[in-house]
């Protein structure tokens, strides 16, 4: 009879110890899935914006630059309005127009909401690419 009075009451113990634990894990899990979300939604915005920024760069009198940044933001807005907190889009290029090589980047950063108060999250995503122009051979 000694030996199950013992025990009793173990399980509530060891309930009240492991609930924390499996708190976390849950919240962790979630906090993962949130932030990969984001990161996703910010490589696909930059490389929408990319793709507006290579199409239009090559155009003399095209505002490249603003319409790629109007659409990684309207991307942003259309995947996850309330994901990405703060989002900045930036634009770049590399080279001069008319000359072989010549690229354009757009990166998206943005704050990833967070489970957790001391976890500061951001995304920071850039997609970069030739511009999409004719240039002729020379001899």
């Amino acid at each position: 009879m000694r030996g199950k009075n013992r025990e009793s009451g173990v399980s509530a113990i060891e309930f009240v110890l492991l609930t924390p634990l499996l708190f976390f894990l849950l919240f962790a899990t979630v906090q993962f899935a949130l932030y990969f979300f984001a990161r996703h939604v910010a490589i696909a915005a930059a490389q929408e914006g990319d793709r507006v920024a290579r199409a239009e760069a090559g155009n003399p009198g095209r505002d490249w630059s603003g319409d790629a940044k109007t659409s990684a933001s309207g991307w942003i807005t259309q995947l996850a309005p309330n994901l990405l907190n703060g989002s900045l889009v930036t634009t770049d290029a590399a080279g001069h127009s008319g000359q072989e090589g010549w690229t354009v980047s757009v990166q998206v950063t943005a704050t990833v909401p967070s489970l957790f108060p001391w976890a500061n999250l951001t995304v920071s995503e850039t997609s970069t690419g030739p511009v999409e122009q004719f240039i002729p051979d020379t001899p």
